[in-house]
């Protein structure tokens, strides 16, 4: 209901906006007609008239932007309370049975591995807000220190199929024409894992039932040397006009798969922060709805390489 109600609010705003530039229009050339005699207000009216025009127009989009704005914020609300209530309700679930009913080891040791789980669903969320808030407030990296990519990459990619319970035949990693190199990056450990995190779970969460991830990750030898890292999934694909929108803060392409996977809208806007700030590009690719998407980023390498 709240959807449909900004949806009104906006075609209300544009079937204005246009109402008052056709009014504008009309009033303005029955002026001009019956007053072309009066050639000095004529003369003002015409260079008055774009500005009025102009005002109107932008009026209308700014109301629209906000109103669009508005809804993403209300959405990243409701997704970042439903985000940290979920594990915390799960967890007070289980401790309550382990504190009022006689469980024996075997299903304690699934309790604990459960909670466990939760808990780090729960640090996950608190710390996307956390960064995301840090990378609007803040522009230079606080430490920069050669980092080994690959590294982080099979950290990442080990990581996400314990979280995920994958096969590795599921979710593989491999270095592509790197000549033997481990391409060194310059910049913050930590941040260069939110990268690869934030794109491998994005990846296995919209495959569909099947996850079928590939992470690649290759040195470019041009001039500068740049190491590229390419994160392959054959899920739901993305439309070309939601490719130039997916990395914007709370953004979250609308649709029935967005109601089926959770998330705060703020993955990919850290991706491309932490990527320019540290001298790189992201950028995803798809053939459109089910054939997959393909994230690519690029960033320079230690020089001395």
């Amino acid at each position: 209901m709240r959807s449909g109600g900004r949806r009104k609010s906006i075609a209300f705003f544009i079937v204005l906006g246009a109402g008052l530039v056709g009014g504008a229009v009309a009033l303005n050339v029955g002026w001009v007609i019956v007053s072309w005699r009066q050639a000095g207000l004529m003369l003002v009216g015409i260079l008055v008239f774009p500005l009025i025009i102009t005002g109107v127009v932008l009026n209308t989009i700014f109301l629209v932007r906000e109103i669009r704005r508005n809804e993403q914020h209300e959405a990243f609300i409701n997704a970042v309370t439903h985000e940290l209530k979920t594990p915390v309700a799960s967890m007070k679930l289980y401790l309550q049975t382990l504190q009022n009913r006689a469980v024996d080891d075997a299903k304690r040791q699934d309790f604990y591995r459960i909670m466990l789980e939760d808990s780090d669903r729960l640090l996950g969320t608190i710390e996307q807000v956390l960064r995301a808030g840090q990378h609007g407030a803040r522009s230079r990296l606080a430490s920069q220190l050669p980092v080994d990519l690959a590294a982080v990459a099979e950290e990442c990619v080990a990581l996400a199929r314990t979280r995920h319970h994958l096969p590795a035949n599921a979710l593989t990693f491999c270095e592509l024409a790197t000549n033997g190199t481990r391409p060194q990056v310059l910049g913050d450990e930590d941040e260069l894992k939110a990268v690869v995190s934030n794109l491998v779970d994005n990846a296995i969460k919209y495959s569909g039932p099947e996850v079928r991830v590939a992470v690649e990750l290759e040195l470019d030898g041009g001039t500068p040397a740049k190491a590229v890292l390419r994160v392959r999934d054959q899920g739901v694909g993305i439309s070309e006009t939601e490719l130039k929108r997916i990395f914007k803060r709370f953004y979250r392409i609308p649709g029935a798969m967005a109601t089926r996977v959770k998330g705060t809208g703020l993955g990919l806007f850290i991706v491309r922060s932490v990527v320019a700030r540290h001298g790189g590009k992201v950028f995803a690719e798809s053939g459109g709805a089910g054939h997959g998407s393909t994230f690519t980023v690029k960033l320079p390498v230690v020089a001395s390489q």
